[in-house]
């Protein structure tokens, strides 16, 4: 309220300064223009007066009568007129002429010895009156002189009303000035900076969901997200010591982000650490005049940069946004996450035909169909082997110069991309730690044996220390590979390759997410699923979510299929069920995943034509990139996930989809041929080619009692957070320490 007064008060002050100000000059404007005014008619009326009367004014009359006189000052709008011959003869006109002549007498002389006209203003009483002096020349010898007299108290009366018409103006003004400012800086200043004291408000007592739900628009935007970020690192922080202390209070062995940074400490003992992948954590691409940063679709990523931010290091990877090259330094490196810096990514470029040849080419039309059982023929053309090898070397490179001043770094290769660097980069640093890990399966060595180029591919993995899969399934195929195709000693008793004097432990490492006990509570939707769909324009009781990216061994088809035989069996389900598939596009420009995309869109529409009601389909296909954000609530809310890989490495979207299911409700199904199903023992485990079969698992998630659910969920949830991807982390770089 002081606020309040005080800026009214200021805003009076202000706007009467001014409207003073204004009101001063235009007074002495309008004065300048009223006597300018009067002067110059009192001039002509003069003029007029001699102009008539000049021979009447030499005849020197002595009587004018009252009529003639009335008339004569009616006629020129004046007070009186006096004929000046000499001090005893003088002519009066009007009845206030002898009165009013004493205060021209010093005027008249002075006109008469100057032959000029004189004017002044004087008062006589209350009125302010304008006598004009002015010499006449006639043939009589004698001088006479002309004094007109005019009433002035009219530009007084005018100066007053300014006055007065300007001070209602300046109050009103000031009123209206005050009145809006108020309202501005209550909505305008008063609400945002309360919106702020409730922002922060929020984040100390670490209410997110208060503070996330009316996110503000406009110029306070960036500050509540900065705000925001400070609540989750808070939150972090209260979360990882609490659950720090009930660890230790318990003696449990669960593996953190903070731990890992400890343990991370001890192990590399100030050693770079450095992770080398084709896809890059954060895309920078162009979003109308902005720039937006996304995080592309890959459950590498999921699993890897939770590492990096607990521990920070080095990421090289391809630059693929189209706004990469806007976002980076000279050395074409930028601090990510972009909302708190934890750790360096470097990009490299590669041309478009490099792009074509090795990454659309020999990895994807190459190694990814040969490595997954998924009956799409792989192509090997030499030219996209030449580019392949030039890319690793490229990359090699690259993670040269970036430890030219280290002697023994510790270097975590990513993926089937990648075959050929490790035994590039032990070459020329011979005493660096180098570790791949391959996140696809590994086939059997006869399948592996039809790529032209298995022994330089094997060769180039047995550089590195240590090769990692997802399960031991994939350990023991390769190994059998590296058996049947290379000179080598394979000693199964511990799992490890000898070639010459190198040798090369292969050990499983099933993948998994970011998951402590502190995230066992998280996630709480605030919606419903009946209004998640109703977003989509579909009304229904239920729904399932599969997340995949439209790619032939993901089983999308089959899935459909799946879902047509479940609505054909089970018609009650019908306008009650839907299922929602995200589907991410990928590697469209290569022919079999574009007509992936086309199968999978022409089979959801014929199936929902079979089946569609009114605000309703069997079937909502969201075909884009969902950020994890936007994923989230579908997670949350949804009966059932499908995962129906038809060959898959380890496929963390069951893992995601267990972690956001607070309630411990919901059921996973799952294709046995997905590395997850080895651990995730409280799923229901299907062969996604068994159409039937997998129909009736829908049926049996959807009516399964909740008891049930929850006693799957909880046995899911505790193998993900004890096998969470720091535990991955911890137990991958404590082996590369161990070997010699």
């Amino acid at each position: 309220m002081k606020l309040n007064l005080a800026l009214i008060l200021s805003i009076i002050i202000a706007v009467g300064i001014v409207a003073f100000g204004f009101t001063y000059f235009q007074i002495s404007n309008e004065r300048e223009r009223l006597n300018s005014e009067l002067e110059e008619k009192v001039n002509l009326i003069a003029e007029r007066f001699l102009e008539r009367n000049l021979s009447a004014i030499e005849k020197k009359p002595d009587i004018l009568n009252t009529d003639n006189t009335e008339k004569l000052l009616n006629q020129y709008r004046l007070l009186a007129i006096t004929v000046y011959y000499n001090p005893d003869s003088i002519l009066f006109i009007g009845p206030t002429a002898n009165s009013l002549l004493q205060n021209s007498n010093d005027y008249i002389l002075q006109a008469a010895t100057a032959d000029t006209t004189v004017g002044n203003y004087f008062k006589e009483g209350n009125r302010k009156i304008y006598q004009f002096i002015k010499p006449v020349k006639t043939n009589d010898p004698l001088d006479k002189t002309i004094i007109c007299y005019s009433e002035a108290d009219y530009i007084e009366n005018i100066i007053s009303s300014i006055w007065v018409r300007n001070f209602f103006r300046w109050f009103m003004q000031a009123l209206l000035v005050s009145f809006i400012t108020i309202l501005v800086v209550r909505w305008g200043i008063f609400s945002p900076i309360n919106n702020i004291v409730e922002w922060v408000k929020s984040a100390r007592i670490g209410n997110l969901t208060e503070l996330q739900s009316k996110p503000p628009a406009g110029f306070l935007a960036p500050l509540h997200k900065e705000i925001t970020h400070i609540a989750n690192a808070m939150r972090e922080a209260k979360l990882s010591a609490e659950e720090e202390a009930r660890l230790r209070a318990n003696a449990e062995s669960v593996w953190t982000p903070e731990r890992l940074k400890v343990e991370m400490e001890t192990l590399l003992q100030n050693k770079k650490l450095i992770v080398v992948s084709n896809r890059e954590p954060y895309m920078h691409i162009h979003a109308g005049k902005e720039i937006k940063c996304i995080v592309p679709a890959s459950g590498m990523i999921t699993a890897m940069e939770p590492i990096l931010k607990a521990c920070g290091g080095l990421w090289i990877a391809s630059g693929s946004g189209d706004a990469d090259k806007e976002t980076v330094d000279k050395n074409d490196k930028l601090q990510v996450p972009p909302e708190e810096h934890k750790y360096t990514l470097r990009r490299l470029w590669q041309t478009k035909e490099e792009e074509d040849h090795f990454y659309y080419g020999f990895s994807n039309e190459g190694l990814w169909p040969l490595c997954h059982i998924a009956h799409t023929r792989p192509l090997f053309r030499k030219d996209d082997w030449h580019y392949y090898k030039k890319v690793n070397q490229d990359f090699a490179d690259a993670v040269i110069e970036e430890t030219k001043d280290e002697e023994q770094p510790f270097i975590l290769i990513q993926d089937y991309h990648f075959a050929l660097l490790p035994e590039m980069i032990k070459k020329k640093k011979p005493k660096a730690r180098v570790a791949i890990f391959w996140h696809i399966p590994w086939p059997n060595p006869e399948s592996f044996g039809i790529c032209p180029w298995q022994r330089e591919i094997l060769l180039g993995m047995l550089g590195a220390d240590l090769i990692g899969f997802h399960t031991q399934y994939h350990c023991n195929h390769f190994l059998e590979t590296v058996n049947n195709s290379l000179e080598s000693r394979v000693l199964w008793e511990n799992f490890t390759v000898r070639m010459g004097r190198h040798t090369t432990l292969v050990k499983p490492f099933p993948i998994s997410i970011a998951f402590t006990p502190k995230d066992f509570d998280n996630h709480i939707s605030t919606t419903t699923p009946s209004k998640l769909l109703a977003e989509h324009g579909i009304t229904a009781q239920h729904f399932g979510i599969g997340v995949d990216r439209i790619d032939y061994t993901k089983g999308i088809i089959e899935k459909f299929l799946a879902l047509e035989r479940f609505f054909e069996k089970n018609p009650d389900y019908i306008g009650k069920f839907t299922f929602v598939q995200i589907g991410a596009p990928s590697r469209s420009l290569i022919k079999s995943y574009a007509d992936m995309m086309s199968a999978v869109e022409k089979e959801a529409e014929r199936i929902n034509h079979s089946f569609r009601r009114r605000n309703w389909k069997p079937i909502l296909f969201l075909r884009k990139h969902h950020s994890h954000a936007e994923i989230k609530p579908f997670y949350n809310l949804a009966t059932l996930c499908m995962v129906t890989s038809l060959h898959d490495g380890m496929n963390l979207v069951a893992k995601e989809f267990v972690a956001e299911r607070n309630k411990n409700t919901g059921v996973l199904i799952l294709s046995r041929f997905a590395g997850a199903s080895q651990n995730m023992k409280g799923a229901l485990v299907i062969n996604p080619y068994d159409i039937e079969r997998t129909a009736e698992a829908i049926k049996l998630a959807i009516e399964m009692p909740e008891s049930e659910q929850q006693l799957r969920m909880q046995l899911m949830r505790q193998e993900i957070v004890s096998n969470n991807i720091y535990n991955w982390a911890a137990d991958l770089l404590r082996t590369m320490t161990s070997l010699t």
